[in-house]
Protein backbone atom coordinates (compact mmCIF):
# COMPACT_ATOMS: atom_id res chain seq x y z
CA UNK A 1 0.00 0.00 0.00
CA UNK A 2 1.03 3.49 -0.73
CA UNK A 3 1.53 6.55 2.08
CA UNK A 4 1.08 10.38 1.20
CA UNK A 5 2.90 12.78 3.08
CA UNK A 6 4.58 16.21 2.87
CA UNK A 7 7.94 16.64 0.81
CA UNK A 8 10.74 19.60 1.21
CA UNK A 9 11.38 21.57 -1.38
CA UNK A 10 14.11 20.26 -2.45
CA UNK A 11 13.53 16.56 -2.32
CA UNK A 12 10.16 17.70 -4.54
CA UNK A 13 12.64 19.11 -7.05
CA UNK A 14 15.28 16.67 -7.69
CA UNK A 15 12.29 14.09 -7.91
CA UNK A 16 10.38 15.61 -10.56
CA UNK A 17 13.05 17.01 -11.95
CA UNK A 18 12.97 12.76 -13.78
CA UNK A 19 9.16 12.96 -14.33
CA UNK A 20 8.84 11.66 -17.84
CA UNK A 21 5.37 14.26 -17.58
CA UNK A 22 7.04 17.55 -15.61
CA UNK A 23 5.39 20.82 -16.62
CA UNK A 24 5.50 24.30 -15.01
CA UNK A 25 2.04 23.96 -13.19
CA UNK A 26 3.91 21.45 -11.02
CA UNK A 27 6.81 23.18 -9.85
CA UNK A 28 7.14 24.58 -6.69
CA UNK A 29 7.47 28.31 -7.93
CA UNK A 30 4.16 28.05 -9.70
CA UNK A 31 2.65 27.27 -6.00
CA UNK A 32 4.76 30.64 -4.89
CA UNK A 33 2.95 32.62 -7.13
CA UNK A 34 -0.36 31.52 -6.41
CA UNK A 35 0.59 32.11 -3.00
CA UNK A 36 -0.01 35.64 -3.87
CA UNK A 37 -3.46 35.35 -5.29
CA UNK A 38 -4.79 33.52 -1.80
CA UNK A 39 -3.84 29.82 -2.42
CA UNK A 40 -2.41 27.72 -0.05
CA UNK A 41 -0.58 25.13 -1.42
CA UNK A 42 1.08 21.52 -0.16
CA UNK A 43 4.04 19.15 -2.02
CA UNK A 44 3.20 15.96 -1.54
CA UNK A 45 4.77 12.48 -2.32
CA UNK A 46 3.67 8.92 -2.54
CA UNK A 47 6.03 6.81 -0.62
CA UNK A 48 5.92 3.25 -0.29
CA UNK A 49 6.09 0.27 2.64
CA UNK A 50 10.10 0.86 1.69
CA UNK A 51 9.90 4.54 1.98
CA UNK A 52 10.49 4.66 -1.69
CA UNK A 53 9.27 7.94 -3.34
CA UNK A 54 7.43 7.42 -6.25
CA UNK A 55 5.11 9.94 -7.25
CA UNK A 56 4.38 13.90 -6.34
CA UNK A 57 2.01 16.44 -6.92
CA UNK A 58 1.39 20.07 -5.88
CA UNK A 59 -1.90 20.68 -4.85
CA UNK A 60 -3.44 24.47 -5.15
CA UNK A 61 -5.84 25.14 -2.15
CA UNK A 62 -8.61 27.68 -2.42
CA UNK A 63 -11.22 28.17 0.68
CA UNK A 64 -14.83 28.71 0.00
CA UNK A 65 -16.14 31.68 1.02
CA UNK A 66 -18.22 31.61 4.60
CA UNK A 67 -17.06 28.14 4.74
CA UNK A 68 -14.35 26.35 6.37
CA UNK A 69 -14.20 23.95 3.30
CA UNK A 70 -11.64 23.95 0.35
CA UNK A 71 -11.35 23.09 -2.94
CA UNK A 72 -7.85 21.11 -3.79
CA UNK A 73 -6.16 21.55 -7.52
CA UNK A 74 -3.62 19.23 -8.83
CA UNK A 75 -3.00 21.18 -12.23
CA UNK A 76 -1.57 19.41 -14.71
CA UNK A 77 -1.03 16.51 -12.14
CA UNK A 78 -0.43 14.63 -10.52
CA UNK A 79 3.06 12.92 -11.56
CA UNK A 80 2.23 9.36 -10.46
CA UNK A 81 2.92 6.38 -12.87
CA UNK A 82 -0.38 6.10 -14.22
CA UNK A 83 0.16 2.99 -16.16
CA UNK A 84 2.11 1.22 -13.71
CA UNK A 85 0.83 -2.28 -11.95
CA UNK A 86 -0.08 -0.66 -9.03
CA UNK A 87 -4.18 -0.21 -9.05
CA UNK A 88 -4.89 3.93 -9.22
CA UNK A 89 -7.46 3.42 -6.39
CA UNK A 90 -3.89 2.63 -4.08
CA UNK A 91 -2.93 5.91 -5.86
CA UNK A 92 -5.84 8.00 -4.95
CA UNK A 93 -6.58 6.44 -1.90
CA UNK A 94 -4.41 8.02 0.38
CA UNK A 95 -4.43 11.35 -0.58
CA UNK A 96 -8.44 11.30 -0.35
CA UNK A 97 -7.61 10.74 3.61
CA UNK A 98 -5.00 13.32 3.49
CA UNK A 99 -7.66 15.72 2.27
CA UNK A 100 -9.76 15.16 5.10
CA UNK A 101 -7.28 17.47 7.42
CA UNK A 102 -8.16 20.05 5.08
CA UNK A 103 -11.87 19.82 5.26
CA UNK A 104 -11.77 19.58 0.85
CA UNK A 105 -14.91 18.94 -0.44
CA UNK A 106 -14.20 18.81 -4.20
CA UNK A 107 -10.40 17.52 -6.00
CA UNK A 108 -9.91 18.91 -9.58
CA UNK A 109 -7.43 17.36 -11.45
CA UNK A 110 -5.83 17.31 -15.16
CA UNK A 111 -3.71 14.84 -16.01
CA UNK A 112 -1.03 15.14 -18.12
CA UNK A 113 -1.85 12.57 -20.36
CA UNK A 114 -2.24 12.90 -24.29
CA UNK A 115 -5.01 11.10 -26.05
CA UNK A 116 -4.76 11.96 -29.75
CA UNK A 117 -2.57 13.93 -31.60
CA UNK A 118 -3.34 15.55 -35.30
CA UNK A 119 -0.08 16.58 -37.12
CA UNK A 120 0.17 20.00 -38.93
CA UNK A 121 -0.22 18.52 -42.48
CA UNK A 122 -3.17 16.51 -41.67
CA UNK A 123 -4.93 19.51 -40.25
CA UNK A 124 -3.99 21.88 -43.01
CA UNK A 125 -5.44 19.19 -45.84
CA UNK A 126 -8.46 18.19 -43.91
CA UNK A 127 -8.77 21.99 -43.33
CA UNK A 128 -8.57 22.77 -47.44
CA UNK A 129 -10.96 19.66 -47.74
CA UNK A 130 -14.02 20.64 -45.61
CA UNK A 131 -13.42 24.42 -47.16
CA UNK A 132 -13.51 22.75 -50.97
CA UNK A 133 -16.85 20.59 -50.02
CA UNK A 134 -18.46 23.66 -48.46
CA UNK A 135 -18.76 22.04 -45.12
CA UNK A 136 -19.27 24.27 -42.65
CA UNK A 137 -19.21 24.20 -37.98
CA UNK A 138 -16.43 21.90 -38.29
CA UNK A 139 -13.85 21.26 -35.82
CA UNK A 140 -10.82 19.40 -35.14
CA UNK A 141 -12.37 15.95 -33.27
CA UNK A 142 -13.87 16.15 -36.97
CA UNK A 143 -10.26 15.01 -38.03
CA UNK A 144 -9.42 11.40 -38.48
CA UNK A 145 -6.01 11.56 -35.25
CA UNK A 146 -3.01 10.50 -36.27
CA UNK A 147 -2.53 9.06 -32.94
CA UNK A 148 -4.86 7.59 -30.60
CA UNK A 149 -3.28 6.24 -27.38
CA UNK A 150 -6.05 3.26 -25.67
CA UNK A 151 -3.83 3.21 -23.45
CA UNK A 152 -5.07 6.53 -22.14
CA UNK A 153 -8.41 6.07 -22.79
CA UNK A 154 -8.33 3.02 -20.28
CA UNK A 155 -6.96 5.25 -17.52
CA UNK A 156 -9.94 7.38 -18.33
CA UNK A 157 -12.52 4.20 -18.03
CA UNK A 158 -11.05 3.62 -14.57
CA UNK A 159 -10.84 7.27 -13.11
CA UNK A 160 -15.03 7.06 -13.91
CA UNK A 161 -15.10 3.85 -12.15
CA UNK A 162 -13.41 5.48 -9.05
CA UNK A 163 -16.28 7.97 -9.20
CA UNK A 164 -14.26 10.90 -10.90
CA UNK A 165 -15.93 12.83 -13.10
CA UNK A 166 -14.92 14.59 -16.13
CA UNK A 167 -15.83 18.36 -16.71
CA UNK A 168 -16.55 18.70 -20.78
CA UNK A 169 -17.06 21.49 -22.96
CA UNK A 170 -17.09 22.61 -25.90
CA UNK A 171 -14.03 23.67 -26.97
CA UNK A 172 -10.70 23.47 -25.12
CA UNK A 173 -11.35 26.72 -23.40
CA UNK A 174 -15.14 26.77 -22.02
CA UNK A 175 -14.57 25.34 -18.95
CA UNK A 176 -11.43 24.27 -18.19
CA UNK A 177 -8.69 25.29 -15.88
CA UNK A 178 -5.86 24.43 -18.23
CA UNK A 179 -6.73 24.32 -22.18
CA UNK A 180 -6.88 20.57 -23.36
CA UNK A 181 -6.03 20.75 -26.54
CA UNK A 182 -2.37 22.03 -27.00
CA UNK A 183 0.00 22.58 -29.83
CA UNK A 184 3.57 20.90 -29.66
CA UNK A 185 6.94 21.34 -31.31
CA UNK A 186 8.65 18.38 -31.32
CA UNK A 187 12.29 19.44 -31.17
CA UNK A 188 13.69 16.11 -30.23
CA UNK A 189 16.68 14.26 -32.67
CA UNK A 190 16.94 17.48 -35.16
CA UNK A 191 19.01 20.56 -35.80
CA UNK A 192 17.72 23.72 -36.12
CA UNK A 193 18.11 23.85 -40.07
CA UNK A 194 16.09 20.80 -40.22
CA UNK A 195 13.58 22.67 -37.41
CA UNK A 196 13.38 25.73 -39.99
CA UNK A 197 13.21 23.99 -42.92
CA UNK A 198 10.50 21.83 -41.77
CA UNK A 199 8.14 25.29 -41.04
CA UNK A 200 5.17 26.37 -43.89
CA UNK A 201 6.82 28.51 -46.37
CA UNK A 202 5.03 31.65 -45.96
CA UNK A 203 6.13 31.01 -41.99
CA UNK A 204 9.79 30.98 -43.09
CA UNK A 205 9.21 34.30 -45.31
CA UNK A 206 7.83 36.11 -42.47
CA UNK A 207 10.72 35.06 -40.20
CA UNK A 208 12.71 36.45 -42.79
CA UNK A 209 10.69 39.24 -43.79
CA UNK A 210 11.38 40.37 -40.03
CA UNK A 211 14.79 39.89 -40.19
CA UNK A 212 14.77 41.90 -43.72
CA UNK A 213 12.77 44.84 -41.73
CA UNK A 214 15.43 45.36 -39.11
CA UNK A 215 13.18 43.43 -36.34
CA UNK A 216 15.90 42.33 -33.08
CA UNK A 217 14.49 39.98 -31.00
CA UNK A 218 15.90 40.59 -27.27
CA UNK A 219 15.31 38.99 -23.50
CA UNK A 220 13.73 41.54 -21.08
CA UNK A 221 14.11 42.16 -17.79
CA UNK A 222 11.35 42.47 -14.91
CA UNK A 223 12.19 45.96 -15.70
CA UNK A 224 10.14 45.46 -19.40
CA UNK A 225 7.24 44.11 -17.79
CA UNK A 226 4.82 47.30 -17.90
CA UNK A 227 6.18 47.84 -21.28
CA UNK A 228 5.15 43.85 -22.25
CA UNK A 229 2.26 44.41 -20.10
CA UNK A 230 0.70 47.71 -22.00
CA UNK A 231 1.10 45.75 -24.97
CA UNK A 232 -0.75 42.81 -23.87
CA UNK A 233 -3.38 44.81 -22.70
CA UNK A 234 -3.81 45.96 -25.99
CA UNK A 235 -3.72 42.83 -27.81
CA UNK A 236 -6.62 42.02 -24.81
CA UNK A 237 -8.80 44.85 -25.54
CA UNK A 238 -8.48 44.42 -29.48
CA UNK A 239 -9.72 40.73 -28.97
CA UNK A 240 -12.22 41.27 -27.15
CA UNK A 241 -11.01 38.86 -24.33
CA UNK A 242 -9.38 39.49 -20.16
CA UNK A 243 -6.02 39.83 -19.35
CA UNK A 244 -4.46 39.96 -15.84
CA UNK A 245 -3.40 43.21 -13.98
CA UNK A 246 0.19 43.82 -14.17
CA UNK A 247 1.37 42.86 -10.85
CA UNK A 248 0.72 39.49 -11.64
CA UNK A 249 3.28 39.53 -14.01
CA UNK A 250 5.74 40.98 -12.03
CA UNK A 251 5.12 38.20 -9.31
CA UNK A 252 5.47 35.37 -11.87
CA UNK A 253 9.06 36.71 -13.27
CA UNK A 254 9.86 37.40 -9.56
CA UNK A 255 8.87 33.77 -8.28
CA UNK A 256 9.87 31.81 -11.16
CA UNK A 257 13.28 33.84 -11.73
CA UNK A 258 13.95 33.07 -8.24
CA UNK A 259 13.54 28.94 -8.43
CA UNK A 260 15.80 29.11 -11.58
CA UNK A 261 17.37 31.28 -13.64
CA UNK A 262 15.74 29.81 -16.82
CA UNK A 263 12.25 29.20 -15.63
CA UNK A 264 11.02 32.56 -17.45
CA UNK A 265 11.86 34.68 -20.02
CA UNK A 266 10.48 37.74 -21.78
CA UNK A 267 11.09 37.83 -25.43
CA UNK A 268 10.66 41.74 -27.21
CA UNK A 269 10.74 41.82 -30.64
CA UNK A 270 11.24 45.67 -31.46
CA UNK A 271 11.85 47.73 -34.64
CA UNK A 272 14.19 49.98 -33.35
CA UNK A 273 12.36 51.27 -30.36
CA UNK A 274 8.93 50.12 -31.17
CA UNK A 275 7.52 46.85 -29.59
CA UNK A 276 5.50 44.72 -31.92
CA UNK A 277 5.15 41.66 -30.65
CA UNK A 278 6.54 40.16 -27.02
CA UNK A 279 5.90 36.89 -25.44
CA UNK A 280 6.71 34.79 -21.85
CA UNK A 281 8.13 31.76 -22.15
CA UNK A 282 8.64 29.01 -18.99
CA UNK A 283 11.29 26.45 -19.20
CA UNK A 284 12.14 23.50 -17.18
CA UNK A 285 13.89 20.67 -18.01
CA UNK A 286 13.10 19.45 -21.97
CA UNK A 287 10.77 21.23 -22.46
CA UNK A 288 9.29 25.02 -22.65
CA UNK A 289 6.02 26.84 -22.75
CA UNK A 290 4.89 30.07 -24.73
CA UNK A 291 2.59 31.42 -21.89
CA UNK A 292 1.73 35.29 -22.81
CA UNK A 293 1.65 36.66 -25.91
CA UNK A 294 0.86 39.74 -27.11
CA UNK A 295 1.54 41.30 -30.76
CA UNK A 296 1.15 45.24 -31.57
CA UNK A 297 -1.70 44.49 -34.39
CA UNK A 298 -4.58 41.98 -34.92
CA UNK A 299 -2.88 41.70 -38.86
CA UNK A 300 0.01 39.03 -39.27
CA UNK A 301 2.81 40.91 -38.37
CA UNK A 302 5.73 39.66 -39.08
CA UNK A 303 7.59 39.98 -36.00
CA UNK A 304 5.60 37.23 -34.12
CA UNK A 305 7.29 34.68 -36.40
CA UNK A 306 10.71 35.81 -35.70
CA UNK A 307 9.84 36.21 -32.22
CA UNK A 308 8.51 32.49 -31.80
CA UNK A 309 11.50 31.11 -34.20
CA UNK A 310 13.72 32.72 -31.52
CA UNK A 311 12.08 31.46 -28.37
CA UNK A 312 12.11 27.73 -30.14
CA UNK A 313 15.75 28.54 -30.99
CA UNK A 314 16.99 29.06 -26.91
CA UNK A 315 14.42 26.16 -26.25
CA UNK A 316 16.45 23.94 -28.07
CA UNK A 317 19.76 25.69 -26.66
CA UNK A 318 18.31 24.74 -23.15
CA UNK A 319 18.07 21.10 -24.38
CA UNK A 320 14.23 21.40 -24.55
CA UNK A 321 12.78 18.27 -26.63
CA UNK A 322 9.16 19.90 -27.17
CA UNK A 323 8.45 23.51 -27.16
CA UNK A 324 4.51 23.52 -26.12
CA UNK A 325 2.66 27.16 -27.90
CA UNK A 326 0.27 26.23 -25.28
CA UNK A 327 -3.89 26.60 -25.91
CA UNK A 328 -5.50 25.96 -29.11
CA UNK A 329 -9.46 25.87 -30.38
CA UNK A 330 -11.03 23.36 -32.18
CA UNK A 331 -12.83 25.14 -34.44
CA UNK A 332 -12.45 25.14 -37.69
CA UNK A 333 -14.02 27.59 -38.71
CA UNK A 334 -12.35 30.68 -40.56
CA UNK A 335 -14.88 33.34 -39.07
CA UNK A 336 -14.21 32.76 -35.51
CA UNK A 337 -11.37 34.48 -34.15
CA UNK A 338 -9.92 31.30 -31.86
CA UNK A 339 -9.24 29.88 -35.17
CA UNK A 340 -6.54 32.42 -36.37
CA UNK A 341 -4.79 31.08 -33.03
CA UNK A 342 -4.92 27.95 -34.59
CA UNK A 343 -4.07 28.70 -38.12
CA UNK A 344 -0.63 30.47 -36.45
CA UNK A 345 0.57 27.82 -34.47
CA UNK A 346 -0.16 25.00 -37.25
CA UNK A 347 2.72 26.71 -39.35
CA UNK A 348 5.27 25.40 -37.35
CA UNK A 349 4.82 22.27 -38.60
CA UNK A 350 3.75 20.70 -34.96
CA UNK A 351 0.94 18.35 -33.72
CA UNK A 352 -2.15 18.97 -31.68
CA UNK A 353 -2.36 17.24 -28.93
CA UNK A 354 -5.47 16.33 -26.54
CA UNK A 355 -4.82 16.28 -23.21
CA UNK A 356 -7.22 14.25 -20.74
CA UNK A 357 -9.19 17.26 -19.68
CA UNK A 358 -10.50 18.10 -16.10
CA UNK A 359 -11.73 15.34 -13.71
CA UNK A 360 -13.29 16.63 -10.55
CA UNK A 361 -13.97 13.40 -7.68
CA UNK A 362 -16.58 15.16 -5.40
CA UNK A 363 -15.99 14.38 -1.38
CA UNK A 364 -18.48 15.98 -0.01
CA UNK A 365 -21.36 15.58 -3.43
CA UNK A 366 -24.00 18.15 -2.41
CA UNK A 367 -20.99 21.02 -1.78
CA UNK A 368 -19.38 20.16 -4.95
CA UNK A 369 -23.00 20.18 -6.77
CA UNK A 370 -23.43 23.75 -5.59
CA UNK A 371 -20.37 25.16 -6.68
CA UNK A 372 -19.94 23.74 -9.95
CA UNK A 373 -23.19 25.63 -10.57
CA UNK A 374 -21.98 28.52 -9.23
CA UNK A 375 -18.56 28.49 -11.39
CA UNK A 376 -20.95 27.81 -14.68
CA UNK A 377 -23.14 30.46 -13.94
CA UNK A 378 -19.94 32.97 -13.29
CA UNK A 379 -18.27 31.91 -16.07
CA UNK A 380 -21.43 32.30 -18.38
CA UNK A 381 -22.15 35.72 -16.61
CA UNK A 382 -18.36 36.34 -17.92
CA UNK A 383 -19.09 35.55 -21.51
CA UNK A 384 -22.23 37.52 -21.25
CA UNK A 385 -20.25 40.51 -20.26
Amino acid sequence: MLKVALVNRKRYLNFIEDQPHRNFLQYPSWADLKTEWQWSSELLGWFTTENEMVGCALVLYKKVPSLNKFLAYIPRGPMINWFSEIPLEQWFAPLFEHFKQWNVFTVKMDPPLVKRKWNSETIMESVKDFQSHGLKDKKLTDIRPNQINNDVEIIQQKLEKLGWKQNIGQDSFDITVQPQFVYRLNLAQKTLDHIFAEFHPHWQKKINQAEWEGVEVTLGTEKDIPEFYQLLAETAKQEGSLTRDISYFNAMHYNLSAEDPNRIRLYLAKQGEKLLSAALAIHVKGQTWDLYGAKYTKSDPAASYLLRWKMIQDAYVLGAHTFDFRGISTSLDEKDPLYDLLRFKVGFNGEACELMGEWDYPLVPMLHWAFDMYMKRKIASTRRG
